[in-house]
């Protein structure tokens, strides 16, 4: 009755399940692997940004440039305030505002963007308080530059003079009449009554959405593996019917289907 398992046809079903299966186990553990790695991740950024906090904090040229490492780590640098800019659409503890964002020049002549705090409501300069005059020394948390369009970061464009919506040297450099570094960080302590921001963990170190698709894809692929399953019992108990058929004269077998004279006009 199993015969037909040796027939070409099966022969080639048979070696397209043997080789289906292991794949779709494989793509679903390396995808569920990613899952895992991108919440270990996630909890380790969340211990750095903590564990930075207690920190000494270092000098800007060593932790430069920003990665994962050096993300939310406490810089101290030195130089003197120049243009002042808001960052609208930033929210703080679920309320809307925006920072106050500052240029500081270097000594290497470089700016480095610093939010001295937060604000709430709509963006005003004249609620900004103007930053300190001459030679100042900042300390905070390093962040690297923003993507407009990820993590919440507005990738509104057309914002009025003394505005921008992500903070970033890309944008920047298009302000300023002078370079600026791809980082920026936010001071301890906020300055003239505004609120410290808080730093955040590095890009792709949380649970975003791309977290989410590696765990949804895991379950696809597990889904795939049993559907390719199913469908070999499906069509096995399908070709036993029809031999157990054939056999009992139910249906006409190969052999009585040759033997028919067929028919003529």
């Amino acid at each position: 009755m199993y015969r037909f398992l040796l027939t070409p046809r099966w022969w080639g079903i048979n070696v397209f399940v043997l080789l289906a299966i292991p794949f779709c186990v494989f793509m679903g553990s390396w995808q569920l692997s990613r899952f895992e790695s991108r919440v270990e991740a996630h909890r380790s950024a969340d211990k750095q940004v903590e564990a930075a906090r207690t920190e000494a904090a270092r000098p800007l040229a060593e932790l430069l440039p920003v990665d994962q490492s050096t993300s939310g780590k406490r810089a101290t640098a030195s130089g003197r305030y120049a243009k002042q800019l808001l960052v609208p659409g930033r929210q703080l503890d679920g309320k809307d505002g925006f920072y106050v964002l500052t240029l500081l020049r270097t000594d290497s002549g470089q700016a480095l963007p610093v939010v001295r705090g937060w604000l709430p409501g709509k963006a005003d300069a004249a609620k900004a308080p103007a930053p300190p005059a001459g030679e100042v020394t900042v300390t905070g948390a390093l962040q690297a530059s923003e993507t407009p369009g990820d993590n919440g970061v507005s990738a509104q464009g057309g914002l009025p003079s003394g505005q921008t919506a992500a903070i970033s040297a890309a944008s920047l450099v298009n302000l300023v009449p002078y370079r600026v570094y791809d980082a920026w960080i936010t001071l301890d302590k906020a300055d003239s009554g505004m609120t410290a921001v808080p730093a955040t963990a590095p890009d792709n170190s949380g649970l975003d959405l791309k977290a989410f698709q590696n765990l949804g894809y895991t379950g696809e692929w597990f889904v795939f593996a049993g559907f390719v399953v199913f469908m070999w019992f499906r069509l096995l108990r399908r070709e036993v019917e029809f031999a157990r058929d054939a056999a009992l004269g139910l249906v006409p077998d190969e052999e009585t289907q040759a033997q028919q004279p067929t028919a003529t006009v």
